[in-house]
C-alpha cells in the first residue's frame, strides 16, 4: 500500500473534483464510508482508487476491506488523518474513501424491466431525498428510478449515502428533459400517474398491478400544472387534516409499497375501493385502530343456567 501524507498529491486533487462533481473528474463518484465501499465491492462497481486512514486500518474488518479491494484490482493508499480529512467530504471521516465508476444508462433502459415500476423524480434537490427515494424504491420492488429536470445527482455523495448501496443495485438514470422520460414510460407500456396532494383519487383506489410510472415533484412546489395535466391520472395519498403534504420521499415509499401490497397479494385483493372492507378506519382518539365498538359490544357476559345473561351495572 502506497503511503500519503501531503496534502498537495494529485491524488487528493482527484477526490476532491470527483466530491464536487467537477466536469474534470470524470464519469466517476466518491464512495464515502466502509459499508457503501463493501456495498460497491459487492455490486461489482469498478473502483479505480481507494484510501484508508492509518487509523482506521487497525481495526480487522476494515484492514480485510482494503485487502479485498487490493484482490479485486483497485489501488489502494493509506493516508494521515490531515489527508482523510481533505478527501472526505464529511464532517467526521470514516477513514475509508474511494473512487468508483458511475453506472451509464439512459431512460428507456430503465423502463426495459417489466411490469414496470419506477419513479420518476422531477426537481428533487435535496440529495437526501434522492438517496432515500432509491432506497425505499429497492426495498419495495420498484424496476427502476429516474430524475429529471433540476433534482439533485443521484450519484452525488451524499445521495449515494442516502441510499446505502440500493443505487448499486436498482437502475438508474438521469435526465434533464421530463417530457423524453414520459415518453420513454408511455411507449413501454407503462401508465403514468402523477402524485399530488390533493385532486386526485385515492392510491389505495387504483390499480397498481399494471405497469406503472409515478411522477413526483420536488419539494415546495410540486408538479407544475402541465406534468399534472399530462399524466394519464393524479393520486394523491390520504392524509388527516391539518397536514397538506409529505415529504417527498415518504411519499414515493407510500406509493411504491401499496403498489407492493397489490402485487404480492392473492388475486382478491387488489385496489380497494371506497366500499370495500379492506379500507383503512381512520384512526380513534382513543389512540386504537378500527371502528369504536358500542358500549354494550364491550360488556362480556356468560351464560348461566336457565339461559339468563348475568346482570349488568
Amino acid at each position: 500500500m502506497h503511503t500519503i501524507t501531503s496534502r498537495q498529491n494529485p491524488l487528493v486533487t482527484l477526490f476532491r473534483a470527483v466530491a464536487r462533481g467537477r466536469p474534470a473528474a470524470g464519469p466517476r463518484m466518491l464512495l464515502d464510508g466502509p459499508h457503501l465501499v463493501r456495498e460497491a465491492l459487492a455490486a461489482g462497481v469498478a473502483m479505480s482508487h481507494a484510501a484508508f486512514s492509518t487509523r482506521g486500518l487497525d481495526a480487522p474488518e476494515i484492514r480485510s476491506l482494503a485487502t479485498a479491494l487490493e484482490r479485486a484490482g483497485v489501488a489502494v493508499h493509506v493516508v494521515s488523518d490531515a489527508v482523510m480529512d481533505a478527501i472526505s467530504p464529511v464532517a467526521a471521516p470514516a477513514g475509508v474513501v474511494a473512487v468508483g465508476d458511475r453506472p451509464a444508462m439512459s431512460a428507456a433502459t430503465v423502463f426495459e424491466r417489466r411490469p414496470q415500476l419506477v419513479l420518476i423524480g422531477a426537481g428533487i434537490q435535496d440529495p437526501g431525498n434522492v438517496g432515500a427515494m432509491v432506497r425505499a424504491a429497492e426495498a419495495g420492488g420498484a424496476t427502476g428510478v429516474v430524475f429529471a429536470g433540476a433534482s439533485a445527482d443521484p450519484f452525488g455523495w451524499k445521495a449515494l449515502r442516502g441510499a446505502m448501496g440500493s443505487a448499486f443495485r436498482v437502475p438508474i438514470a438521469a435526465d434533464a428533459g421530463i417530457d423524453r422520460i414520459v415518453d420513454a414510460a408511455r411507449a413501454s407500456g407503462a401508465r403514468v400517474l402523477a402524485a399530488a396532494p390533493r385532486g386526485g383519487r385515492s392510491v389505495f383506489e387504483v390499480d397498481l398491478r399494471g405497469p406503472v410510472a409515478f411522477l413526483l415533484g420536488g419539494e415546495g412546489p410540486g408538479l407544475d400544472t402541465a406534468l399534472t395535466r399530462a399524466a394519464d391520472e393524479v393520486v394523491v395519498v390520504p392524509m388527516h387534516p391539518p397536514v397538506e403534504s409529505l415529504n417527498v420521499a415518504v411519499a414515493a415509499a407510500l406509493l411504491i409499497y401499496e403498489a407492493y401490497r397489490q402485487r404480492h397479494s392473492s388475486p382478491d385483493r387488489g385496489p380497494r375501493t371506497s366500499g370495500s372492507r379492506s379500507s383503512p378506519s381512520p384512526p380513534r382518539r382513543d389512540g386504537h385502530t378500527g371502528p369504536a365498538s358500542r358500549p354494550s359490544e364491550n360488556r362480556r357476559t356468560r351464560s348461566v343456567p336457565g339461559g339468563r345473561p348475568p346482570r349488568t351495572r
